[in-house]
């Protein structure tokens, strides 16, 4: 059987050319800022799928987030700051097991709106001059809070991009891989385990991996040019639009 047999017999109901391009060029996107910035996948994809493609969240863009992470952990594998990934780990992987329990009590609009809440705050005090050091606390907190939100919405990012922007920009780029690779895996398989995912939906993510590795290998080159100044910069820009862009949603489908 070949590939294109396999394709027609197996293509999503209802994903047309045009959407799925649309989706294509979403994670495309998607994944050359987080080529270039360490993370920014979620958080460009999430609120943009939460709005346009709903059948992406939180499942495929889980699944499409993790080959990526690890892309970007093996690419600058020896700048991984080891303790820091541990004590993140740790703390998400807490976050995505108490996230199981939270989705059968509260609504994940309401608990969107919470964290969206809480990440604009952590981004006003940081440039309030509130210097946030990446400090096994800080970094197992921000990884507790990351799997809460994205194993609820897919976009666990802001509050590791709060934690851990004044990083230099390789270290930042490759311990984020290595916590995203591994923390996807986690929130994945918590979502398996509420039931909250099918394998349709992981067969579109599977469909847009084109996509991903070409973002992914767009950024290569862009990622050597940015200054810790300006990447600091964009992670709290993205970190902003992404929160703002869950309330905006929430608050559209209240």
């Amino acid at each position: 059987m070949t590939a294109a047999v396999w394709l027609q017999g197996h293509w999503p109901a209802g994903l047309g050319a045009g959407r799925y391009a649309a989706m294509g060029a979403m994670v495309f996107g998607g994944a050359c800022l987080q080529g270039i910035g360490g993370l920014g996948f979620a958080m460009f994809c999430a609120p943009l799928a939460l709005l346009l493609f709903p059948e992406l969240v939180p499942g495929p863009l889980l699944a499409l987030g993790c080959p990526l992470a690890l892309l970007a952990m093996v690419r600058e594998f020896r700048a991984i700051e080891w303790s820091t990934a541990g004590y993140a780990l740790a703390g998400r992987a807490g976050g995505a097991l108490l996230a199981t329990a939270v989705l059968q009590l509260a609504s994940p609009a309401t608990l969107s709106v919470l964290f969206a809440l809480l990440i604009l705050t952590g981004v006003g005090l940081s440039l309030r001059g509130w210097r946030v050091r990446a400090t096994p606390v800080a970094s197992g907190t921000a990884g507790f809070a990351s799997g809460l939100m994205g194993t609820i919405t897919s976009a666990g990012a802001p509050p590791l991009a709060i934690a851990m922007q004044n990083l230099p920009p390789a270290p930042l780029r490759a311990t984020l891989g290595c916590i995203f690779f591994l923390g996807s895996a986690i929130s994945l398989a918590a979502l398996q385990a509420a039931g909250r995912v099918s394998g349709g939906e992981l067969l579109v993510g599977l469909l847009l991996i084109p996509w991903m590795l070409a973002g992914f290998a767009v950024s290569g080159p862009l990622s050597t040019r940015i200054s810790a100044r300006g990447l600091r910069s964009g992670l709290l820009t993205l970190a902003s639009l992404s929160a703002l862009a869950v309330l905006a949603q929430a608050f559209f489908h209240v």
